[in-house]
């Protein structure tokens, strides 16, 4: 059963850094842990609406040219039989640290790939991070 659905992005920038959310203590997922910008994608939101949305609540920042990367499910840490739907979906940015406002969560830094996945990740980043960082679709947006 799929308990709920979320969005979750990947932004690169041009040094092929990553930015991650450090989530806060309150979060009812992952709390004071490290994920990717995103959240749940609302009724009558397609998963690209919910995408930049969540990008520019968290982060004040336009999500730009973003593509989907994958779509698959992970068991829910809050319901035995439930599952998340996941999102994801990836691009580059042009911004800089001193572009972003912070609109949730303790931080919102940009990380290089040893530094992000040396982080205390959340439940959706620690499956999905080693995987985009693996990829082809990462590679390109660190080589551009």
């Amino acid at each position: 059963m799929i308990e709920r659905r979320v969005a979750v992005v990947f932004l690169v920038d041009p040094q092929g850094r990553v930015l991650m959310q450090h989530r806060d203590l309150h979060a009812k997922v992952s709390p004071n842990q490290w994920a990717m910008p995103g959240g749940k994608i609302e009724d009558g939101e397609t998963p690209e609406e919910a995408a930049r949305r969540e990008v520019r609540e968290e982060t004040g920042l336009d999500a730009g040219d973003i593509r989907q990367y994958l779509v698959r499910t992970r068991p829910s840490v809050t319901t035995a039989d439930g599952e998340v739907e996941m999102h994801v979906f990836y691009g580059p940015t042009d911004a800089t640290q001193a572009d972003i406002v912070l609109g949730e969560g303790q931080a919102m830094v940009f990380l290089t790939p040893e530094e992000a996945l040396a982080r205390d990740l959340g439940v959706t980043a620690a499956l999905l991070l080693p995987v985009f960082l693996g990829s082809p679709e990462y590679r390109a947006l660190a080589d551009r």
